[in-house]
């Protein structure tokens, strides 16, 4: 019993593990139940380690269960697919309410123990008390089951990157660190005066602002997401507007030359009759300059040549040659407004690196197209000039310190659709393939 008692301790890390993969499950690199045969025995494995050498030397589970969620929180980023700032924070929001409830289960079994002879109290928690303190892991996990599923896992899926994904991370560690402030340095301190009733009500009041807190960046996220998701469809009907006035424009000056062509045929009928080929030529020619173009037109679907339309006038105006093979129907098997994304997201990198490099290196090339009933498949190439910053499989942005956030996007929308990403860089070309599913 004495040996089970620290191995419970540190037993904890398995349910927080759990929580902490609820939000995260259609981003794990590796099928849930492979993931599970392999990662479960391991932290029991290294649980029970831990546990026997706290025993061996009389010493208490906090170092060591530091260790053991250290390596749990290693394991843990690497197995997603998902960015190093949003598992990085779930992960430290699970460690902070396990803190908060570490603390709780601390003043419980203080108070179990009190009026017992100081030699009944280990390094450890009671045997109860440890009960207790699994006991309350597991029903949190629980309770957090649905909410970890729903409202959490739609703000991590999404492919919005909300800003507060930079800066909220500092609030769990926060909160570990009042926690870990407050393990009283000797046992018998607890037990002075009024000191355990107050532990109590301190412990309570920090698991429910830390509760408190969870909720209100779960509502900030959801909200500056779902701007975003505006801004992003503002910008795409934007897109589409302009494609409308300049398509407009095309087809009044259209209009007017076909309203004219009688007028004009007319004097190139009298300019023959005078046999003054010189002046049809220069006639013919001024004709033919105010014919407007009509390379404007890029495929059927509206939403898609809408944003390769704006981009492409964006490249002419900065003299970058643009390269369209594009065939998208008006209707698609893959969601449409995804697709405009990761469009927008590599045309804009494109443009943007574009722009970085020497104007007669300049080139963007895109080539679109269907494949089979339920595959879109998606390629943009561009030159680049400088260094390519790659960590860990996530690209860095030029822009400012820190991951890009283009890339990353276009790459959790091909992968939420069940499809994928692939980026290539080499010798100044870089290359960007994308497969979106039905």
């Amino acid at each position: 019993m004495e040996l089970l008692r620290p191995i419970l301790e540190l037993g904890v890390v398995i349910p927080g593990m759990l929580l902490a993969c609820f939000p995260v499950k259609s981003s794990l690199k590796q099928p849930l139940s492979k993931l599970v045969l392999w990662l479960a025995p391991l932290l029991a494995l290294l649980c029970a380690a831990g546990g026997v050498v706290c025993y061996a030397r009389r010493m208490p589970t906090a170092p060591v269960l530091a260790g053991l969620t250290l390596i749990a929180a290693v394991i843990y980023i690497k197995t997603l697919r998902i960015s190093l700032w949003k598992s990085g924070t779930v992960a430290l929001s699970v460690c902070a309410v396990f803190a908060c409830i570490n603390s709780l289960c601390r003043a419980i079994n203080a108070a179990m123990l009190a009026g017992l002879p100081q030699a009944q109290a280990a390094p450890w928690f009671c045997l109860r008390a440890v009960i207790c303190y699994h006991a309350i892991c597991w029903l949190f996990a629980a309770i957090a089951y649905y909410p970890a599923t729903h409202s959490v896992r739609r703000m991590v899926e999404d492919e919005n990157f909300a800003q507060t994904w930079y800066v909220f991370w500092v609030l769990p560690l926060v909160f570990i660190a009042l926690n870990l402030f407050m393990i009283p340095k000797y046992a018998d301190t607890l037990y002075t005066g009024r000191v355990l009733q107050g532990y109590f009500v301190i412990c309570i009041a920090l698991l429910f602002l830390m509760l408190f807190f969870n909720a209100i960046f779960l509502l900030m996220a959801i909200s500056i997401n779902r701007n975003v998701r505006l801004q992003q469809k503002n910008r795409l009907l934007s897109m589409q507007q302009q494609r409308y006035e300049s398509l407009k424009a095309a087809i009044e000056e259209a209009r007017q030359a076909r309203h004219d062509l009688r007028h004009q045929l007319c004097q190139l009928a009298a300019l023959a009759e005078e046999g003054n080929l010189e002046k049809i030529k220069v006639y013919l020619s001024g004709a033919v300059s105010r014919i407007p173009s009509l390379e404007m037109h890029f495929c059927e679907n509206r939403a898609a040549d809408s944003v390769v339309g704006y981009y492409c006038a964006l490249a002419k105006r900065e003299n970058i040659p643009y390269s369209v093979q594009i065939d998208l129907p008006e209707c698609l098997p893959v969601d449409e407004i995804n697709l405009c994304l990761v469009l927008s997201n590599l045309l804009e990198n494109a443009l943007e690196a574009s722009l970085r490099t020497a104007p007669a290196r300049r080139r963007i090339k895109l080539t679109a197209y269907l494949h089979g009933n339920s595959l879109a498949l998606i390629q943009v190439e561009n030159t680049y000039d400088g260094v390519i910053r790659e960590k860990g499989g996530v690209f860095q942005s030029s822009k400012r310190k820190g991951d890009g956030v283009g890339l990353q996007s276009v790459r959790h929308i091909a992968e939420k659709s069940g499809g994928v990403s692939t980026v290539t860089y080499q010798d100044g070309q870089f290359c960007v393939k994308v497969m979106l599913r039905g």
